[in-house]
């Protein structure tokens, strides 16, 4: 299982790296339009620090648009003191505790590391699980800290953000550019349209492959911290047969989720930022004896 810890990891590095190339064909692209390659350098540092800002402002983000209210150990002992002893557990500072008063079963974790961390399930997720898939859950969330997936995500995201920023720019410099339009290679122009179209769909999948391989890691990470793959495999069956869309909305989210919040169906699914719940569960039990 360490072995599949360290290749999820070697993957998402690789991830981000198409992100990298994304970036710097679209750069490219404005260094031939302007005749200055070192424009390319300047965009590649000024969508790093787009997605820095994007990053460190986005836990708050998360809490405001969940609507997650933050408790102390006497709002809800037993969901607290089921947080605070993983944290012992894992040797990581308490993270902050919060509940989502929603009916559909959900949880997510938010912070920029584990000293900033943020736990939240929904009322939903309280009412249908037991103690020991609630502590599979909020196990597999703390994991996603301990990882620093949150990290990655947020990054991610801001990358996307900024790829989508850059490829509408460029396109209405294209179509709606000067006379320097008139000096431009043929070939520069239809490559560029091509790269402009393509590159936020691309982006979109990248980002769609770090959130569904982080997904795997924090599912092996989680049942690693209880040695009880079984207690998360009986939490992932319950999202399945009880799971529904989250009353408060929002895709650029939804990937925090231990579950799709999301409505889905259709071409839904296959741009869901979770791998089907019934591989990650049987996942978890083809490796139940490696954890």
């Amino acid at each position: 299982m360490y072995k599949a810890i360290a290749a999820n990891k070697r993957n998402t590095v690789l991830i981000m790296a198409v992100f990298v190339g994304i970036i710097s064909a679209l750069g490219w692209l404005v260094s031939a339009y302007f005749g200055n390659t070192s424009m390319t350098y300047w965009i590649i540092a000024g969508a790093a620090i787009y997605a820095f800002i994007q990053y460190f402002i986005a836990s708050k983000l998360a809490l405001a648009l969940s609507g997650a209210k933050e408790i102390e150990k006497r709002d809800n002992p037993r969901f607290y003191r089921i947080v605070e002893n993983l944290a012992i557990t894992l040797g990581m500072p308490n993270p902050k505790v919060y509940i989502i008063n929603d009916p559909a079963p959900n949880a997510f974790a938010t912070g920029r590391d584990p000293k900033h961390a943020v736990v939240a399930a929904t009322t939903g997720l309280l009412e249908i699980m037991d103690d020991r898939e609630v502590e599979a859950v909020m196990a597999h969330e703390m994991g996603h800290v301990q990882n620093y997936d949150i990290r990655i995500g947020m990054i991610a995201f801001g990358l996307v953000s900024a790829i989508g920023i850059l490829s509408d720019t460029i396109m209405r410099i294209l179509f709606f550019g000067n006379d320097r339009n008139n000096n431009l290679s043929p070939v520069v122009i239809v490559v560029g349209l091509v790269v402009v179209v393509l590159a936020p769909i691309i982006a979109v999948i990248v980002q769609l492959a770090i959130s569904r391989q982080r997904e795997y890691l924090a599912d092996a990470s989680g049942a690693m911290t209880t040695r009880d793959a079984e207690g998360l495999a009986k939490a992932l069956e319950k999202l399945q047969a009880y799971g529904q869309p989250m009353r408060r909305q929002n895709s650029s989210m939804a990937h925090l989720y231990i579950s799709n919040p999301l409505k889905g169906g259709g071409v839904a699914k296959l741009f869901s930022t979770h791998p089907p719940l019934q591989e990650r569960i049987n996942r978890l039990r083809n490796n139940a004896n490696k954890f």
